[in-house]
């Protein structure tokens, strides 16, 4: 059995250190990253193969989190995950406290609060949001159980989770943008 404490432990210090971690996140395994290390980014950019200008998300553990890393949450946000049924993602305005490199051209980034009990808790411990994409190479399918991930994406990691992923939701979480006018735009449902 895995001991929870000291796997958060392990991969804080990972993080810490500008690695790349493989774990499990809300909905599917994903790679992840410090969202305030340019050169974890570009790192983690690296192995999924994947060009810059390519969106990736932050997690973070809850509303306080969210509110300290976007200049100004609207309102609708918070109506939008109170009610929402799977995990979503909402693309926000202004992002602020996080690397450049994950911040969008329009000035956007993508920030999900995780649901995951082992995930929620990593975020607080670490105390800012982790970079979150999925576990494959870009344009690859997106594998919905640890046993789908390309063998080669594993190896190029700096630590693989050993905790299983306990999440309900086997594919990407839903994305939504709002707009500075709080106008609501489903990207992904």
């Amino acid at each position: 059995m895995v001991d929870l404490k000291q796997e958060t432990e392990t991969l804080i210090a990972h993080l810490k250190r500008g690695g790349i971690i493989l774990y499990p996140t809300d909905t599917v395994w994903g790679l992840g990253c410090d969202s305030t290390n340019a050169d974890a980014i570009e790192k983690l950019l690296r192995i999924k193969k994947s060009d810059a200008n390519k969106s990736m998300l932050c997690l973070v553990n809850d509303f306080k989190m969210l509110q300290q890393f976007v200049e100004e949450v609207p309102e609708v946000a918070y109506d939008i995950l109170k009610f929402a049924k799977k995990p979503t993602t909402i693309i926000y305005d202004n992002p602020i406290r996080v690397s450049e490199a994950l911040i969008a051209d329009d000035n956007t980034l993508g920030i999900r609060v995780a649901r995951d009990p082992f995930v929620g808790k990593l975020i607080k411990k670490f105390r800012r949001p982790i970079v979150s994409t999925s576990a494959n190479f870009s344009g690859q399918p997106t594998p919905t159980k640890f046993s789908e991930i390309d063998p080669e994406l594993i190896k190029l990691v700096d630590y693989v989770c050993k905790v299983e992923s306990n999440s309900k939701y086997k594919k990407a979480s839903a994305i939504i943008k709002i707009g500075m006018d709080s106008t609501v735009k489903v990207i992904r449902n």
